[in-house]
């Protein structure tokens, strides 16, 4: 899904009519829910039942429970049931500002809200029926700030690191991501890239390279793109191969983002990870 991403690393668009920030700092998904399998995935994760309960299995969690909302912290592995339920989605990846302050808040991996706590949450939005889009970027705004803790040590991103990021999130996609090139481009020996990425970010460079051509990959479907041209456009080697890598990451293939891109509002925030 798009996701939080410090402003000054947003690439252009790559398709005409294509929002400008593919990568926004915010990204609110909202319709019907559905059933994921177990999964993780690098983005932090709230869900929130407009009315009624979600079953929720979280690492961490000795069975099952049911919550009225959960948030998931990044790279947790998970499993949701919604089915039969309107849900509000919000993903934002940790290194925004509104991660590091989100992941202040858990106090393990995963944070469930009872009803009451949901419904404080969803107080400025209709408890059913459509939801207004004009209403969500406020709701976002709101909810990111009363969810928010103070993070007790910031995490800092290596200058080398940050240089790899926005080549990496460049447009036209590098074509050579071997990690002899990428050291290059960062201006740093393999070893030393390997270990600054991992302690700037919290995951390895591998992992988090796949991670951004899911993300490459759901701006497109989002924007209204088949699953072939997403595919592409991410590099992957047809959409099968997108489908199958997407439903490891998420849980759910990207057929059902695309089933909901109407559904779809990303907002810009100010504040990067420094």
């Amino acid at each position: 899904m798009l996701l939080a991403r410090p402003p000054d690393l947003a690439p252009r668009a790559p398709w005409p009519g294509m929002p400008l920030v593919v990568w926004p700092a915010a990204l609110a998904m909202w319709g019907p829910g559905d059933q994921s399998s177990k999964h993780a995935h690098h983005a932090m994760h709230l869900v929130l039942c407009r009315q009624g309960t979600l079953t929720v299995r979280a690492q961490g969690m000795k069975a099952a429970e049911q919550a009225a909302g959960v948030l998931v912290g990044p790279d947790v592995s998970h499993s949701l049931d919604a089915r039969a339920r309107d849900v509000l989605l919000l993903f934002v990846e940790p290194e925004s500002q509104d991660g590091l302050r989100l992941q202040a808040s858990l106090q393990g991996p995963v944070r469930l809200f009872d009803e009451a706590h949901r419904d404080a949450l969803l107080s400025a939005l209709p408890s059913t029926g459509p939801l207004p889009h004009e209403a969500i970027g406020p709701w976002m705004e709101s909810t990111l700030e009363s969810l928010s803790g103070t993070p007790d040590t910031p995490r800092t991103v290596h200058p080398r690191v940050r240089k790899l990021l926005r080549h990496l999130r460049s447009e036209p996609a590098p074509e050579d991501t071997s990690l002899e090139a990428l050291a290059a481009v960062a201006g740093l020996s393999e070893g030393r890239l390997m270990h600054a990425f991992t302690e700037s970010l919290g995951v390895p460079l591998r992992p988090y390279l796949l991670w951004l051509r899911l993300q490459r990959a759901a701006g497109a479907v989002a924007a209204g793109r088949t699953l072939g041209e997403a595919a592409h456009a991410a590099g992957f080697s047809d959409s099968a191969h997108l489908t199958r890598t997407f439903r490891r990451m998420f849980g759910t293939t990207p057929s059902s983002l695309q089933r909901r891109s109407q559904f779809v509002q990303a907002k810009a925030r100010p504040g990067t990870a420094s």
